[in-house]
């Protein structure tokens, strides 16, 4: 059986399950190429961020399952799942990966509406008389 690394990523209400394993660089989320599935190429970059800083492009192939949440929850959670994944490969990968942010998951999420105002923070137009 061939070397295959887990890793799991969340981003806002996005949950993603990553699968790497040597290969020629096939990027694929839910069963659509990387670049059909994310549509932006600003996502996509994102996504391939873990992979270009340590020069593993090709030499990878990637296979997420993702749900929950839009596209760029869903582009964050990959990119995290990636980054644990490729942090079990080695440790000079998980210490560079950690020494640019890749391994830190961003907890920031929508915050509540509050009762008696529009939105979490937007008050309703003040009127004097």
């Amino acid at each position: 059986m061939e070397n295959r690394y887990f890793g799991t990523g969340r981003r806002k209400n996005a949950i993603a399950c990553v699968i790497i394993r040597p290969g020629k660089g096939q990027k694929t989320i839910n069963g659509k190429p990387l670049a059909e599935y994310l549509k932006s190429n600003v996502l996509v970059m994102d996504v391939e961020k873990p992979l270009t800083m340590l020069n593993a492009a090709d030499s990878f192939d990637i296979v997420a399952r993702v749900r929950g949440g839009g596209l760029s929850g869903q582009g964050g959670a990959v990119r995290l799942g990636i980054s644990r994944a490729l942090s079990l490969i080695s440790e000079d990968n998980r210490k560079l990966l950690r020494k640019n942010g890749l391994l830190t998951r961003d907890s920031r999420v929508v915050e509540r509406k509050k009762y008696g105002l529009a939105s979490a923070r937007k008050r309703f137009q003040f009127s004097k008389r």
